[in-house]
């Protein structure tokens, strides 16, 4: 499996107290705080960012962010595995680089966790007291939801219409193995006590360009970071942000199969849900796995039944084709997950998060004769995603053995200063690390080089399978100087 796929995730910052009641300067104190930056005074280009070109067809009005200079410095943070934390309206947000396979980007995102956690323990250092609090989820309990966005490379061949057709049945039904979990009910949805989603209450229409309000179940932003004529970037923003690796392991893999067969024109299921709007919610407040959602046709399936679709047409499509490892490991994982969630879902309380939140709560409340109303559960909801390591529920869990693993440590803190081999960052990655005091700026489609004579040259990375280490090898070796890459480059 060779896609360019990646992550973003935003964080939730609570201060507690009244002292530091703006998110924005809060998110701002904790980037500031970023260690080991190679390049701290780089700036990030904005050369090639659109995000009001509609997939539809159009484009909406707006203006390209584009800060000066000094506040650009502040916003953006670039790492030395060619990723990028920032800050994102009112939240930190750390994007993962360009990644080749799911499991490359389940290492990446705990590298970003492992950052983000460092910025806090530096931050309240400074404070001299625990006064920020930051949490991997996609709610704060009080009717406010920030994302998690996934991003798959994909051939323009393929209608977006089609893509969209396909991949929402699978979208809607995709939670009952990577949904993070949720105590209660927020944005005036039906109550209830414990849920599979955190962003189900939050989806609110079928498609749109936006991602903060009328929140789609399918983005429709068109910002390829790439050529526009060969490809897009499909911008998911329905996920969870999981704790679990198992979780985000199959939350990517299985849409990259998608994806896949999409662009090799698969045989997909065509399933036409009645009110995919209300079907989402349906299925986050199913914790059994088998409630009934109406069809267009009239007829009824279950969330169970659609990703069952789903798994038996990738396994005719890839019965005819060589599989790559971690193709195979997908697969596999999916069919296991699917069968233990038929029979219990409870069977896979270590691998999958709105499972183990949930029997680590009922634990607490059996234990305290509590209800799902007590506001210690609410508590514990937050803390499960808590990134200290310390203090989160999950990190606990992890230590006592209780999660099912697929890094291990020395993985994840490889990924927190080595860019990925297959994909361009490692072109962005190998520049940060030869000419730290050269690069003048970057982005995900460029690098902005200062030469000796103090002009500024802008590298294009536009093909995002360019870049990587064995086609750069050769450019590389024995370079000791930006005027030495330029001359080799003919730029």
């Amino acid at each position: 499996m060779l896609r360019v796929l990646g992550t973003e995730t935003e964080f939730g910052i609570i201060a507690r107290s009244s002292r530091h009641p703006d998110p924005v300067n809060n998110s701002l104190r904790l980037i500031s705080h970023c260690p080991r930056l190679p390049a701290p005074k780089a700036l990030w280009d904005y050369e090639n960012e659109n995000p009001f070109l509609d997939a539809r067809g159009f484009k909406v009005e707006g203006e390209p962010e584009r800060p000066g200079a000094s506040y650009n410095r502040q916003l953006n943070k670039i790492l030395p595995n060619a990723g990028r934390l920032y800050v994102d309206g009112a939240h930190p947000e750390y994007s993962t680089p360009e990644c080749s396979n799911p499991r490359e980007v389940v290492a990446y995102e705990r590298a970003g966790d492992s950052l983000v956690a460092e910025c806090l323990a530096a931050l309240n250092a400074k404070q001299g007291e625990e006064e920020f609090l930051v949490y991997r989820n996609n709610s704060d309990g009080k009717g406010n939801s920030f994302g998690y966005h996934e991003n798959y490379l994909v051939s323009r061949k393929v209608p977006f219409e089609h893509i969209a057709a396909v991949l929402l049945p699978f979208f809607v039904t995709r939670p009952i193995f990577c949904g993070a979990g949720k105590v209660g009910a927020e944005n005036g949805t039906d109550p209830t006590t414990y849920q599979i989603s955190q962003r189900a209450d939050f989806l609110e229409c079928l498609f749109d360009l936006n991602t903060m309000v009328h929140r789609p179940i399918i983005n429709t932003r068109d910002e390829p970071h790439t050529q526009l004529a060969h490809s897009r970037r499909l911008h998911v923003i329905v996920g969870d942000a999981n704790m679990c690796e198992v979780s985000t392991f199959l939350k990517i893999g299985t849409t990259a199969i998608i994806i896949d067969m999409l662009e090799h024109q698969g045989d997909l299921p065509r399933i036409e849900l009645a009110d995919p709007v209300m079907a989402v919610k349906q299925v986050s407040r199913d914790l059994t796995i088998k409630s009934s959602l109406a069809l267009q046709n009239r007829q009824h399936t279950t969330a169970l039944a659609v990703q069952q679709a789903f798994l038996h047409a990738a396994h005719s499509f890839y019965r005819t084709r060589e599989l790559s490892p971690v193709t195979k490991e997908v697969l596999i994982r999916w069919e296991s997950v699917l069968n233990q969630l038929e029979q219990d879902p409870a069977m896979l309380e270590r691998e999958i998060d709105w499972v183990a939140k949930r029997r680590l709560i009922e634990s607490y409340m059996d234990r305290k004769r509590c209800s799902w109303q007590d506001s210690r559960v609410a508590m514990m909801d937050l803390q499960y995603h808590d990134v200290r390591p310390t203090k989160g529920l999950y990190y606990t869990l992890e230590r006592s053995g209780k999660i099912e693993r697929l890094t291990h440590e020395e993985e994840i803190q490889r990924a927190g200063h080595t860019a990925p081999a297959h994909t361009r960052a490692f072109f962005r990655g190998a520049c940060l690390k030869r000419f730290p005091q050269q690069v003048y700026g970057m982005s995900w489609t460029s690098v902005l080089l200062e030469s000796a004579d103090r002009t500024i040259t802008r590298i294009p990375l536009m093909d995002p399978y360019r870049g990587t280490q064995s086609l750069t090898q050769e450019l590389l070796q024995d370079i000791d100087s930006v005027d030495q890459l330029l001359s080799r480059l003919a730029l």
